[in-house]
Parts: C-alpha cells; structure tokens; sequence
C-alpha cells in the first residue's frame, strides 16, 4: 500500500568545505538561496507534503541551526546531536533510527532542493513506494533539470524501476537529494562514520534499490560562485506556468 511517510531525516551536519569562506562563519543549510536558508527549501517540502516530523542532525556550527530551526511547527522539528563525532551520512541516519521509528521514512539533504511543477515530488516519491519491492527509493532528476551539478550520472533506471550504477554514462540520472528509505536497510550496516552509499549498493545488490524522475527544476549549491546561477534558476522556475 502506498503511502506518505509521517518522518524524515535532513542531513545537515556537514562541514561545507568547499563553500567557503562563507562557510566560515555560517553552516551550509543556512546560506540563503533567492532570500531562503537552503534547510527551510527541503522542511517546507516536507511541510506541503503532511510530513510530521524531521529529524534535522547538527555537527559544524551546531547552535545557529538548532536556533534557526527552534520557532518551527510544520514539520516538527527533532535535532540529532553529533556534535562528539561527524557520522557522514549513513551514520548520522543510524543514531536517528530511535526517533525515526519503525516505518518507512523520508531522507533530504539540506544543501540541495527543487522546485516542483504540478504535484509535490515528495508525495509523488511516496505513491511510488512499494514496501514488498523496496529498500530505498530514490529521487532523480535529468541533466537537463539541473542547475549547479558539476559531476557525471549516478543511476540507470530500468523499465521496472530498478536503478544499476550508471557510472557517468550520460543516457544516466543524478541522485536529486531525496529518498525513502525503510529502515531495515540498516539491519547489517557497518558500525561509525560511513556514507549512505554503502546502504544504497545493499539495496541495489539485492534489486531493492529503486528509482523516480523528479517533475520540475533541481539545484544544488555546491560554491559560492554557484549562488547566483541557483537564484536565476529559482526565478525562472518560479516564473514558469504550472
């Protein structure tokens, strides 16, 4: 049965290296894009699509985001505190699981988003989700729906849905930043600090690694010089009919 999950996990405890010097003094999720922090494009998605509460991780200038996010009601707001430790990924979503629960959720980083066309992506993600067929599901976007994407594809999506690593190939989709993913997936992870990808090729080896175009424009701010492309790309997505 399909349905929308009621939890999420925002990835917002990484260092921002290679945003500096803004980064210096303010963490990645709070650099603001056309006026909003790049955090609040992902909460206020999950927001539109009934998403309960976020698990929101801190580790690098740990205080401004939790005082950011502190007056927020839709979607409640959890922190995960890996101020002792950075966990990458994959293991900042384990030391949530307690507050995650035992249901399906979703994953967002904080320092990619989108702008949607008709429907919400992240309820269009959740009426895709097969519990008897998936692990993780994925969402993708094209090349051609991306602004500030400087690497190759990640994934190959097969008729059925499936995703093979696509290795660069340029017929492949990039991983847009968002995903459900059932938190069995984690059962035999590697204990620490690990990315999320190892959770991604477990799936993938097992054919429960599948795969959602994105309908709209998705950015991502990975510099500073990339700023003002994401905010023209914000203008002209806002301007667009629907």
């Amino acid at each position: 049965m399909s349905s929308v999950p009621s939890k999420a996990m925002v990835l917002a405890a990484g260092l921002g290296k290679r945003m500096r010097p803004i980064t210096d003094t303010i963490p990645k999720p709070l650099v603001k894009i056309a006026g909003k922090p790049m955090i609040d494009w992902g909460l206020d998605a999950l927001a539109d699509a009934g998403v309960e509460t976020a698990v929101v991780n801190v580790h690098y200038l740990p205080d401004q985001i939790v005082a950011h996010l502190a007056g927020r009601t839709k979607p409640a707001i959890e922190i995960s505190d890996e101020r002792d430790a950075l966990l990458e990924s994959g293991g900042g979503i384990i030391r949530a699981l307690p507050r995650l629960g035992p249901a399906p959720f979703f994953v967002l980083n904080a320092d990619t988003f989108w702008i949607d066309r008709a429907d919400n992506n992240l309820v269009r993600l959740g009426l895709a989700w097969n519990d008897a067929e998936m692990d993780i599901l994925l969402m993708l976007a094209r090349l051609d729906q991306a602004t500030g994407h400087s690497g190759g594809t990640d994934f190959l999506l097969a008729s059925d849905g499936r995703l093979s690593r696509a290795k660069g190939d340029p017929k492949g989709l990039i991983y847009a930043g968002a995903a459900i993913v059932h938190p069995r997936i984690f059962n035999h992870a590697p204990a620490g600090a690990h990315s999320l990808n190892a959770e991604f090729d477990a799936a993938l080896a097992a054919g429960r690694l599948h795969g959602m175009v994105m309908d709209g424009d998705w950015i991502t701010v990975g510099t500073p010089d990339a700023i003002a492309p994401a905010e023209a790309a914000v203008a002209r997505a806002v301007a667009k009919p629907r």
